[in-house]
């Protein structure tokens, strides 16, 4: 199968997860939304269901969520809220909601209260000392209420069989997406912007296991071309979310690359895997206190910028020739991040621009003109 078949295969998926849902559905699979992030999707396979994320919607406006959230939640959570108020997730099964953020804490509240009966709404809240062996229990008895919520929906137990041959399916997935980043990077010109945000954005709508073989065909066909010759711009992004079309189309008209990225919805959650034997509940955990470099986790070593070295040395190893920052609008631990991020980016010599962004946004004049400039000052 062609490159560009393959790719608009993954862009219907990532314009239209309703339909995905509604497929799913038709088949007799029950679906479990999953909130952001670092939620135990293993544990939903493992029970024989379909993890289904929701990161916001970049068609909806917010009218019935604003009932129950503050003005000054950011737009992804108040978009999760609006979808399933407004009917859009009636078909799920259930839902599973983090609370890894001073925002989706009272947010997992709001979901519960506003849904009801309606679905069933699963908390899960995450160490904040993950590391310790305190922490790592803290995590199991999370992982466990969660695992116990999930088998009542399911009807059937997760058998630690199960969970083992989850945590293979989605190590795969991860690994096959982290092959892509890569050959993304290096082939700009058989992948766009736009494309390259479809084909991560899919995995979050995609059975594991089916989006791993569709993409290891891609990553295939990526690997057999010959050494690029790209004659514009690389550019490594950084922030929570960026998966607007609209937005990512005016990289391409500027013919700007993305080499690589520290976004959390496409290459922060595939950085670790977990381990494929002993007790699985077990690795779960450790995978978890093995994540590093993310705003939203505590860093015991933060006053020595660690975080922000790192953010570094992934522009000067992707071969990027600076960093675009997609800064959520209202939350706060990036902008607290930002002056941190921006003094290694100045120390090291690297071009950057930080764009304020919301899932509400249909006027992109600003940001075009912002990314046209950066592309000429690179």
């Amino acid at each position: 199968m062609s490159i560009d078949v393959l790719l608009k295969e993954f862009q219907e998926v990532s314009e239209h997860p309703y339909k995905v849902l509604s497929q799913y559905k038709a088949e007799g699979k029950k679906v479990i939304g999953v909130l952001p992030y670092y939620a135990p999707e293993e544990l939903v396979i493992a029970a024989g269901m379909v993890p289904m994320g929701i990161w916001g919607s970049n068609k909806k406006t917010i009218a019935l969520a604003k009932e129950y959230c503050a003005t000054f939640y950011c737009t992804i959570a108040q978009l999760a809220l609006e979808m399933l108020l407004d009917g859009t997730m009636d078909q799920l099964d259930g839902i599973i909601t983090p609370t890894i953020c001073d925002t989706l804490r009272p947010m997992s509240q709001n979901i519960r209260v506003a849904m009801g009966d309606k679905l069933p709404c699963i908390f899960l809240a995450h160490p904040q000392y993950r590391r310790p062996a305190f922490g790592m229990q803290f995590t199991v008895d999370q992982y466990t209420n969660v695992k116990k919520e999930l088998e009542k929906i399911a009807g059937a137990e997760i058998t630690d069989e199960a969970l083992r041959g989850a945590i293979k399916t989605m190590n795969a997935s991860r690994a096959a997406r982290r092959e892509f980043v890569k050959l993304a990077g290096q082939h700009p010109e058989a992948v766009s912007a736009v494309l390259r945000s479809a084909v991560l954005r899919s995995a979050w709508f995609m059975e594991k296991a089916e989006h791993t073989a569709k993409l290891q065909q891609l990553n295939a066909e990526l690997a057999a071309l010959p050494a690029s010759n790209w004659k514009g711009k690389k550019v490594l992004t950084s922030g929570i979310i960026c998966d607007n079309p609209k937005l990512l189309q005016i990289f391409d008209d500027n013919g700007i690359a993305i080499a690589a990225d520290d976004v959390a919805q496409e290459s922060r959650l595939i950085r670790v895997d977990a381990a494929e034997t002993g007790d699985p509940m077990m690795a779960l955990a450790q995978m978890y206190a093995d994540q590093d470099y993310d705003v939203l986790l505590f860093d015991e070593k933060s006053s020595e910028n660690r975080r922000a070295d790192y953010v570094v040395k992934q522009v000067k190893e992707s071969g990027a020739q600076g960093l675009i920052l997609f800064m959520q609008q209202f939350c706060d631990p990036e902008e607290m991040e930002y002056p941190y991020l921006k003094k290694a980016l100045d120390a090291a010599g690297i071009p950057h621009v930080k764009l304020g962004v919301d899932q509400q946004m249909r006027d992109f004049g600003q940001a075009s003109t912002a990314i046209q400039a950066f592309a000429d000052v690179l």
